[in-house]
């Protein structure tokens, strides 16, 4: 007998989301009291986050075929709760090599979960005949502004980061079984191959500029969420909820940017609407550097959250689009690469951090927009037939 409710299969999609980043967004309003705890600069603490991307890197590579020996519903219903546990083990670690380590099977399970949740999404939809990718994504927005917004509040009251992951795991479990107990794997698409793609996808010209379109956004929302607490903190001293809130503050505006964008794109086109995205990213970034005020410096937090908002599902509908090679090869380029920056860029500014003050790890992020406005007009779509072979 399935636990659980019954819910229709988009709605199930959204709820794996919100329960995914849920979990996962709890640690981030607690780095200040890590890295208090443990003693470190911000370089340190940045290369012992890097066992998270690494543990993430590995698994997106390799984890495909024992997700499909294990089946898609048992591993996301073991993925989730373990996640929850690994994360209550990694917030006891005494130091940062410690903490490199236990982040490592972390990031093994995120990549777990990334695989199934985003399959599971592109499945449903070509199910049920209507996008739902982007409002997926905002689910996971809303969770990790949630788990922000709480853990704020859990920091503010003054309890450990440690008995704060530790009620995490009830919590997550109790969650996972009911909203996920009764979830079943939708079909394959009708007509795609079930083939194994390459491991990795050899990136075009044509791959790399939009990896350019991407690359600030990615890099400007992971260091929003890996540095922005402490960034509040040693700026302007700011109160553990403050601090806290400011990563909140910034999921929770993407997730309302990514509820509006498709809205957006039909009206417009996705050059326009990735330039405008880009601009705000880059006021978003100025601000943060050079605000002198806790209130303004939050502004440029929400900024940063809406400037990343659709960059990288633009980017990816773009090189779905291109017609020199299969689209699943495109899109997994892209997306290797991508995630490339997203999961070691961010940790690696805690060197900049350290050396420069923590406003330049925020402030490297304007070059990065340059760029992206740059290479902004690949977005413009492309038609004509994809390659099946």
């Amino acid at each position: 007998m399935k636990l659980g409710i019954d819910m229709p299969p988009q709605l199930r999609v959204y709820a794996a989301f919100f329960v995914y980043s849920f979990c996962m967004g709890s640690i981030f309003p607690r780095l200040p009291d890590i890295q208090r705890a443990m003693g470190v600069a911000e370089g340190a603490l940045g290369l012992a986050l890097i066992g998270a991307a690494v543990g993430t890197l590995i698994s997106l590579t390799f984890a495909g075929g024992l997700i499909e020996k294990v089946g898609h519903r048992r591993a996301l219903l073991t993925a989730l709760p373990v996640l929850a546990v690994f994360y209550a083990l990694a917030v006891w670690a005494p130091s940062p090599v410690m903490l490199f380590l236990l982040l490592l099977p972390v990031g093994l399970t995120i990549g777990v979960i990334e695989v199934i949740v985003n399959l599971e999404a592109d499945r449903v939809e070509h199910a049920i005949g209507r996008r739902i990718m982007n409002r997926a994504h905002g689910f996971w927005s809303i969770g990790f502004f949630s788990a922000g917004l709480l853990g704020s509040l859990i920091a503010q009251s003054g309890l450990s980061p440690q008995l704060h992951l530790a009620i995490m795991v009830p919590v997550i479990f109790a969650a996972t079984a009911i909203i996920m107990g009764r979830f079943e794997p939708a079909e394959h698409r009708s007509g795609g191959s079930t083939d194994a793609g390459p491991r990795f996808a050899r990136p075009t010209l044509a791959i790399l500029v939009l990896v350019c379109v991407t690359m600030a956004a990615m890099i400007m929302e992971g260091a929003g969420i890996d540095w922005s607490a402490i960034y509040m903190r040693d700026v302007f001293a700011a109160e553990p909820f403050v601090a806290g809130f400011a990563v909140a503050l910034g999921a929770g505006a993407q997730a309302v940017m990514r509820f509006l964008a498709d809205g957006f794109v039909e009206r417009s086109n996705p050059v326009a609407v990735a330039r405008v995205l880009l601009s705000i990213l880059g006021l978003g970034a100025l601000t943060v550097f050079f605000a002198n005020a806790p209130w303004l410096a939050l502004v440029g937090f929400a900024m940063l959250g809406v400037g990343t908002s659709a960059i990288f599902p633009l980017a990816m509908s773009a090189a779905a689009q291109r017609a020199d090679r299969p689209a699943a090869v495109n899109v997994a380029a892209l997306a290797q690469i991508s995630f490339v920056g997203f999961l070691l860029g961010p940790p690696l500014l805690g060197f900049v951090a350290e050396h420069a003050g923590i406003r330049w790890a925020f402030g490297l992020g304007l070059p990065l927009v340059a760029l992206s406005l740059v290479a902004a007009g690949s977005l413009a779509p492309r038609f004509g037939k994809i390659q099946t072979a």
